[in-house]
């Protein structure tokens, strides 16, 4: 099966995203575990968990991908924004053990001035600190844009702090198709030769995730604005080779572009169409 999904919100609960991916086509989702821009995270409903679980299984909806709030650095100069990232990172895998089996995605951060091999430092400890041998959810560091101090930029930086940290197992990366085009890796015109440099450096078996995403930039703008489908720089035939390419086809997509439910159900119409 195809999956392929769209970000819904999370604020009416897990069975009514199940019931919405459902009814624009999509066959998995991603939803924020709290609110994206700030901190609080509502309280589990396990009624609801439980009948998302029984329509997950009936419909056959694919693995989910948990996505952590915007405003976690684990990396930053501030200790206690580095703290709050530990403790939220930490908070949402005990929630996610509700959810087992699925995927957890986060921005690795910005070192904010310290460098890179600084900041590397500081993601590894704050994951060091929060990865349980008992959990059942893989963490995904996700391949960023490379703006600014950004970390993630470079396959090499996410091999790195994958090569660092003592529980490997539940690790894993989130390829986002808009951020690498935009790091300098040209994903639509030669996606044989991005992966196959990214299985050099990091490992095809770590990719477990990707972010369809077209992009208002050309290759290696260091810009991240995303962009509908075939609206921006990747284009349709970029989206074309992408959806099958077999290193790539079988895992879950999450189209994260800016749309509306209409928009993502004609987006994920259009990206089936293309699947051969």
């Amino acid at each position: 099966m195809f999956y392929i999904g769209c970000h819904l919100s999370a604020s009416a609960g897990f069975l009514a995203m199940g019931e919405t991916a459902l009814s624009i086509g999509a066959t998995t989702f991603q939803f924020f575990t709290r609110n994206p821009r700030g901190s609080k995270a509502k309280s589990l409903d396990t009624e609801d968990i439980t009948a998302f679980l029984a329509l997950q299984s009936k419909h056959g909806i694919g693995t989910l991908v948990a996505h952590a709030p915007y405003t976690i650095n684990p990396c930053s100069q501030d200790e206690h924004t580095r703290e709050f990232a530990r403790i939220t990172l930490e908070d949402d895998l005990r929630r996610m053990d509700h959810l087992p089996g699925n995927l957890y995605n986060f921005h690795p951060g910005s070192h904010t001035g310290q460098g890179v091999e600084a900041g590397i430092n500081l993601i590894v400890e704050t994951l060091n600190a929060i990865l349980r041998p008992d959990q059942q959810t893989t963490v995904l560091l996700e391949t960023m844009a490379g703006k600014g101090s950004e970390i993630g930029g470079r396959f090499e930086e996410l091999r790195e702090i994958l090569d660092r940290v003592t529980r490997t197992e539940h690790m894993g990366v989130c390829l986002d198709t808009c951020h690498v085009s935009d790091a300098g890796y040209d994903i639509a015109a030669d996606p044989d030769a991005v992966l196959t440099e990214f299985d050099r450096v990091i490992g095809l078996k770590r990719l477990r995730a990707v972010h369809v995403n077209d992009s208002l930039n050309p290759v290696g703008a260091h810009k991240d604005r995303h962009a509908c489908i075939g609206k921006g720089y990747l284009g349709l035939e970029g989206f074309r080779r992408i959806v099958n390419h077999p290193a790539l086809r079988d895992l879950p997509m999450v189209l994260e572009t800016p749309n509306d439910l209409p928009g993502y159900a004609a987006e994920i119409a259009l990206l089936k169409e293309m699947r051969v």
